[in-house]
């Protein structure tokens, strides 16, 4: 049906006949003259409300569309329905579509100019300008019957024509989305069917055929994600190879090293029992050098006490020598009283013999008397013997108790070095024996981090072991993959990311594109 028959067919309907056209051209030279005033009022309306007024850029814009609205009602009132009018109007309902002005502001407008107009038609009867009262009111109610059918089929074809537009639109979208479906469909299932490959292992995969243009970048991020992943693998392929060769030697380092720290740890308890024991022993010398030199400062009293006992017996020594002189005098004075005795017996003998038998008995006694100086003189002669004898060898032991004392005094003062160096080595040792006692604890502090040590190595052992197991499977799990030929000197352009972000780039892509509405 064409526009013109569809607005024959809504006239029909409103019984907008040629009568009501006649009764709305009637009002033309009022509405003419109001309609002026009534924009007014309808565009400062429109001015109070930021949903209206925000649909005009500024004041020229809003006079420009009342000179055009006055125009407009102008052909309303002219009652002429032809094609140029119904096309005016559905290019007024574009231009609302196109300004985005809802059908609600669109009809409150309407109904603000009507308003005004019919106020306008009632106030001209009102005024008496109808003739004949019960013609004026049928005049009035034929005019105001065709301004109403009027202003409600114009908002018709605009309203009408607005609709079309937006199911113009809705169509288009909507082609339009069923052609992006279909180009979502297929860019998803050649990403999927490419995912699905990358999944089973195959890091050569790529996007098959050619995408549409909105979806090329999606296929350029995924095959260079694929690429960046297939190098990473790459890189950890030769990583965990070099990883079991390293793993392989840090295990064998630290299988020997646990044997060494074995060997450390025993060797330090033989070390630490040997030092304790010599500890043990150089105390021990300590506690004897210290006896020694209590017994050696005893020796040096006694050789001191000795010394002057021998000097005590050299002064008697000597006072001796000087009496066994005095004994030889005394002897010599009596070895001269025996030889005067002896003399005057010989003299008292001759005298006798002279005397004859009247001295025979002092014959006999001065006999007597000179054998007995003669005894005494012998006696005398042997004590003098034996006291020079004597002398002689108190001498000899005055010379032996002064070498005595001498050697006594040397003894002493021997002894005296000889206690200053016990002294010396007592305090020696007993340092020693402090120093040893500290080594003994260090070495027992050593020995003991190296027990730990031991024990952290061989955990270390244990774990390497477990690393080197770990070390396999990742080779095993990277052999999987198929890499394809291995690219040769890969650098990433300026839209490449690592890997692991292009693949949550694809992924994030192909959700978004599949998800409904768009």
């Amino acid at each position: 049906m064409s526009a013109h028959a569809k607005l024959d067919q809504r006239m029909a309907f409103m019984r907008f006949d040629e009568r009501s056209r006649t009764a709305l051209r009637a009002l033309k030279p009022l509405i003419d003259s109001e309609i002026k005033g009534a924009l007014n009022k309808f565009y400062s309306q429109v001015r109070t409300f930021p949903e209206t007024r925000v649909k005009f850029g500024d004041d020229a814009h809003m006079a420009g569309a009342e000179r055009a609205q006055a125009a407009h009602w102008s052909r309303i009132v002219q009652a002429d329905y032809s094609d140029t009018y119904v096309r005016d109007v559905e290019r007024i309902g574009r231009a609302h579509v196109h300004a985005d002005i809802q059908p609600q502001w669109y009809i409150g407008g309407y109904a603000l100019v009507a308003e005004e107009l019919i106020r306008a038609v009632v106030a001209k009867r009102a005024k008496g300008l109808f003739n004949n009262a019960a013609k004026s009111d049928a005049d009035l109610a034929d005019g105001l019957s065709a301004l109403t059918k009027a202003v409600f089929l114009d908002m018709d074809l605009a309203i009408s024509s607005y609709l079309s537009v937006m199911q113009e639109e809705r169509e288009a979208v909507e082609a339009e989305r069923r052609v992006a479906e279909q180009r979502q469909a297929q860019a998803v299932k050649a990403v999927g069917e490419a995912l699905s490959r990358l999944a089973a292992g195959d890091l050569s995969t790529r996007v098959e055929g050619d995408l549409a243009p909105e979806f090329h970048s999606l296929k350029v991020d995924f095959e260079q994600a694929v690429s960046a992943l297939a190098e990473a693998m790459r890189s950890v392929e030769h990583s965990a190879g070099g990883i079991r060769s390293g793993v392989d030697e840090i295990a064998r380092s630290a299988e020997d090293l646990s044997q060494r720290t074995e060997q450390q740890a025993a060797t330090l308890e033989q070390t630490a029992a040997a030092v304790e024991q010599l500890t043990s022993a150089v105390g021990k010398t300590a506690k004897s050098a210290r006896e020694v030199s209590s017994r050696v400062s005893e020796a040096s009293t006694e050789a001191e006490r000795s010394g002057d006992i021998v000097t005590r017996a050299a002064e008697a020594m000597t006072k001796i020598e000087a009496q066994s002189s005095q004994v030889n005098q005394i002897l010599g004075m009596i070895d001269e009283i025996a030889f005067q005795t002896n003399l005057l017996a010989l003299n008292a003998g001759v005298e006798a013999a002279r005397a004859g038998d009247s001295g025979k008995g002092f014959a006999v006694v001065a006999q007597e008397v000179r054998a007995l100086a003669q005894r005494s003189s012998s006696a005398a002669s042997e004590i003098k013997s034996l006291i020079t004898e004597s002398s002689r060898q108190v001498s000899e032991g005055v010379d032996l108790v002064g070498q005595t004392g001498e050697a006594l005094r040397g003894i002493h003062e021997k002894v005296g070095g000889i206690d200053e160096l016990v002294n010396a080595i007592a305090a020696s040792a007993s340092e020693q024996a402090t120093a040893l006692g500290q080594v003994n604890s260090a070495v027992t502090q050593l020995d003991q981090v190296t027990q730990r040590n031991a024990a952290m190595v061989s955990r270390s052992t244990e774990a390497t072991h477990a690393l080197r197991v770990e070390a396999a499977d990742l080779s095993n799990r990277v052999g999987a993959f198929r890499l394809g030929g291995r690219a040769q000197g890969f650098q990433p352009t300026e839209r490449e990311q690592p890997a692991e972000n292009l693949v949550h780039a694809a992924r994030a892509r192909v959700a978004a594109f599949a998800r409904p509405g768009r």
